[in-house]
């Protein structure tokens, strides 16, 4: 972990849905990162008056360059200019990588469930595309809990990673306010039962990667001990904690 902060330049920038936008920074020194690490990003004021917020990365890219995905939040400080405001060839202050536990490395070939409470979606996704880099044979899920098929984050490389022959990745969402017009189930939030259903079973001993807001990581998890997982296997972020501000 680098403890100081870098400039990083603005490369690319794209939308993932009309209020969540990612970003790829190039920071000179950083040499890779890991899945399901996560940078400090500071902005500083006119006024010397400077806020800093935790954004999971995104990416699974070695080298010097990352991705960030950043939901607005309509009373924040940082993620507003980060969605609406930065634009390509401006530059960020970066610190980080940070994290060495809630982290996937390409040679552990343990079963792996992915649990995503809407934006928790980001840190996963790193894991997701770093398992697909690797051509990894660990067996990978994908369990999306989201409100909306507009509030999905990449959903066309999701389906291509479900595609992906040699290190394929399963993905079932779970649509709790509006789905589609064609889905099989009504709109509804998860419960055990799907996440019963969904998830790989105790059986298969595998690692737990859980992010979302502290209530879904909460339940989940704690449905996940109810029906027979280890708890030293499931790792979890939250929203807001070290590292959760996805």
């Amino acid at each position: 972990m680098s403890t100081a902060w870098r400039v990083a330049d603005v490369i690319a920038a794209r939308f993932e849905t009309p209020t969540a936008r990612t970003l790829r920074l190039r920071i000179p020194g950083l040499s890779g990162h890991l899945a399901g690490q996560h940078v400090d990003v500071r902005l500083t004021a006119p006024d010397g008056y400077q806020a800093v917020r935790s954004y999971s990365i995104a990416s699974a890219l070695p080298g010097d360059e990352l991705e960030l995905t950043v939901e607005e939040l309509a009373d924040g400080e940082v993620s507003p200019y980060l969605v609406r405001g930065v634009m390509v060839g401006d530059q960020v202050e970066v610190r980080g990588p940070v994290g060495g536990w809630f982290v996937w490395r390409p040679g552990d070939l343990t079963p792996v469930q992915l649990i995503a409470g809407g934006s928790g979606v980001v840190p996963l996704m790193s894991m997701a595309r770093a398992h697909s880099a690797a051509a990894s044979a660990a067996p990978f899920r994908l369990l999306y809990s989201v409100r909306s098929p507009e509030s999905v984050y990449y959903r066309d490389e999701l389906a291509a990673l479900a595609r992906d022959a040699a290190a394929p990745l399963s993905v079932e969402y779970v649509y709790t306010r509006t789905a589609p017009a064609d889905w099989p189930v009504p709109a509804g939030r998860l419960t055990a039962a799907v996440l019963a259903s969904a998830a790989l079973p105790a059986s298969a001993s595998p690692t737990f990667f859980l992010c979302g807001a502290t209530a879904f990581v909460e339940t989940v998890s704690g449905w996940l001990v109810d029906a027979g997982h280890d708890p030293s296997r499931i790792k979890t972020e939250r929203y807001g904690g070290i590292g959760g501000a996805s």
